[in-house]
């Protein structure tokens, strides 16, 4: 049985995240306490080879990311809300692939998005989503931080490292 989940995300600075905690903190609260805003980079599931993972980072040559983002939009039968990112996000792409060369030979093609509600322990209803339509939200992010992250199944994310992605090469 898996007692502990494992992520490499990229967290939303503090000053960029202060609507989207807001709305995380008042429509699921739950989550809020689980874990800040992000964006997942790479599944548990892709870092099986922890090691080689570990290894791509170490070497990693990018630079920090732009992500642009839509209007909320509902997921899960509208239990849900996330920001989802809009455009071809390159960036983003290719930073998966180089954390996951010589890992996983095509990598699937993963959405950059902000979850703001998680159906798994929050649920939307029209009226609160309304009011989140109706507040600013960012709808440009950089992200120059990956952040390796564990969590025991049911309690809080923590970060295990993190590493500043313009300070990971030579250094």
């Amino acid at each position: 049985m898996v007692t502990k989940r494992l992520q490499l995300t990229l967290f939303v600075d503090k000053k960029a995240s202060e609507a989207i905690e807001k709305i995380r903190q008042t429509f699921n609260p739950l989550q809020y306490e689980l874990i800040k805003s992000h964006v997942t980079l790479c599944r548990e599931d892709e870092l099986e080879s922890l090691e080689k993972v570990i290894a791509n980072l170490e070497k990693l040559n990018h630079d920090p990311i732009t992500i642009h983002f839509g209007k909320a939009a509902r997921f899960a039968d509208g239990k849900g809300v996330f920001l989802p990112a809009i455009g071809d996000n390159a960036g983003f792409q290719q930073l998966r692939a180089q954390i996951l060369q010589d890992i996983i030979d095509h990598p699937r093609l993963q959405e950059p998005h902000i979850t703001l509600i998680h159906p798994r322990n929050g649920t939307c209803t029209d009226a609160i989503f309304e009011h989140i339509e109706q507040c600013s939200l960012p709808d440009t992010l950089s992200f120059s931080t990956i952040s390796w992250i564990e969590q025991e199944v049911g309690r809080e994310w923590r970060v295990v490292r993190a590493l500043e992605m313009n300070k990971i090469y030579n250094s």
